[in-house]
């Protein structure tokens, strides 16, 4: 009997499968990162573990009417296939997109969905990562070990979104929703909407809205800045109508793109009020000449342009939909909630019939899974990140943490070559094992918060900075932000650094 259950036992145990690299997340890092393995590490296995029932990461999760790239696609999408639509694209636009790689490509088999990794840990012994996991669709519970590690999964919590608390939300009568839960069915016709927030969810979700429901009312604590334009790309059209082939037209545009972004970013350094100019000349030329009085209550921030991420408004919608009456901006704070809507910390009052919290998101630390380094508890806050994709005491791992100023996607393509190449010169060198290590020289260096709060400082990552690694003062040991310096610096980075320490 004794013999019979051991047997019984160990049949129902999955064996333990063993990859040369794990790929967490199959949103637009991971199919991503994917494509660059499979092209630039030939013969490497991996597999790709998804949490949620398919791929699409952001795309997936965000339901919300309207949802749309706030970047440009031809810089969001991936530099090895061209983009061919509009620059700002839906989220199902996106996710046919991301298919059409992964078809074309040969990924499907190498993702698997609905499974949701618990814990992470690394031995020394084995130079092993042994990921356990669970099939979120069956309950079965997985076991895994892989050589390397690469995080893909993003920098937010997908179960839930943040929402502060605020007095009073329990005797609201109608009903409160965030984006990032969208439920099915609302119906919105005739109601009365208040979206607290001023963010790109904001913008995206009320002109989308604006013509199902009877009014639409965006409170804001205080001003964002927003960028307006066609959704179009008059170079794409031209070079299009000369019948020059995609991928020429997907170069030149990324590199024209590439270009203004990198001239406008410094030019908000250098002359920020200039830009401050250019950017409420915008909502001007959208509301009217005699706006200035709204745009300088709802519509001028106190900051410098880009301390925050500026959202683009195609075609101005979101300004069309205030012109037109359908929506309208309030700049106050909230007191409390009330049965009929939100009291206003001026005393006036919104009434509501379904209140939006477009408050943003939880951030999310290397996907909320428990770390283990031989046994001990990893707290990432302890750490230095080398180049904002690896941290120093944690082995084989890569971490994809894209631009605020920039497309995310630009930075996946940096990393995953990089990654590539870390892969490549540890084989040549019989190595199993690469950890960054501060050198010598960096022995007394000052640490910091993983970004600067006076360059950059958006409410998810203040909440939450506490969480992040630190940076140093030297390029090594930070997240610059700088994808026009990253493009030149990645390629010649030195694998024989001190910074790497090999096994």
């Amino acid at each position: 009997m004794d013999a019979l259950a051991t047997a019984r036992n160990s049949s129902a145990s999955p064996p333990v499968e063993h990859f040369d690299v794990l790929i967490v997340g199959a949103g637009i890092s991971g199919v991503g990162s994917a494509y660059h393995l499979t092209t630039q590490s030939p013969g490497t296995s991996f597999v790709v573990l998804e949490a949620q029932e398919s791929f699409g990461g952001t795309w997936l999760t965000h339901r919300y009417p309207g949802i749309r790239s706030d970047s440009d696609l031809h810089t969001f999408g991936y530099r090895f296939k061209p983009w061919t639509s509009a620059p700002i694209a839906t989220a199902a636009e996106i996710r046919a997109y991301m298919g059409e790689v992964i078809t074309e490509n040969g990924l499907e088999k190498h993702i698997r969905y609905h499974h949701q990794i618990s814990s992470a840990s690394w031995s020394s012994t084995t130079n092993l990562w042994t990921i356990e996991a669970e099939r979120t669709d069956t309950g079965e519970a997985l076991t895994l070990t892989a050589n390397f590690l690469w995080m893909c999964q993003g920098y937010y919590r997908h179960s839930e979104g943040y929402t502060p608390e605020w007095r009073g939300m329990e005797t609201f009568k109608g009903r409160i929703v965030h984006p990032q839960r969208w439920p099915d069915h609302l119906d919105l016709a005739g109601k009365k909407v208040v979206v607290i927030g001023s963010g790109a969810t904001a913008a995206t979700l009320i002109p989308a809205i604006a013509d199902q429901c009877g009014h639409v009312t965006m409170l804001q604590r205080s001003p964002t800045y927003f960028r307006t334009g066609r959704n179009a790309i008059e170079l794409a059209e031209t070079l299009r109508q000369l019948q020059v082939s995609e991928e020429w037209i997907h170069e030149i545009v990324r590199r024209k793109i590439l270009f203004e972004q990198d001239t406008f970013t410094r030019r908000s350094f250098t002359e920020p009020e200039i830009v401050r100019q250019e950017l409420l000349g915008g909502i001007r030329a959208a509301l009217g000449p005699d706006s200035d009085a709204v745009i300088g209550k709802h519509f001028t921030p106190s900051y410098r342009p880009w301390r925050q991420r500026i959202a683009f408004v195609p075609d101005a919608d979101l300004f069309q939909a205030i012109k037109g009456g359908k929506a309208s901006v309030v700049t106050d704070e909230i007191e409390r909630f009330t049965k009929e809507g939100i009291l206003l910390k001026s005393g006036k009052t919104l009434d509501a019939d379904i209140i939006v919290t477009a408050t943003g998101f939880n951030l999310n630390v290397l996907g909320d899974i428990a770390f283990e380094i031989d046994g001990a508890p990893l707290d990432f806050a302890e750490t230095v990140t080398y180049r904002g994709m690896m941290f120093t005491g944690v082995p084989n791992m890569a971490w994809v943490f894209g631009y605020f100023r920039a497309s995310w996607t630009l930075r996946t393509d940096l990393v995953a070559d990089f990654v590539c190449r870390l892969l490549a010169h540890m084989k040549s060198k019989g190595a199993r094992k690469v950890v960054p290590a501060l050198r010598l020289q960096d022995s007394n260096m000052p640490l910091s918060s993983w970004i600067d709060p006076e360059n950059f400082n958006p409410g998810y990552l203040m909440r939450d900075m506490h969480l992040l690694p630190k940076r140093g003062d030297k390029p090594e040991w930070q997240h610059s932000q700088d994808y026009w310096a990253e493009k030149d610096e990645f390629p010649a980075i030195d694998l024989d650094d001190a910074a790497f320490a090999y096994d």
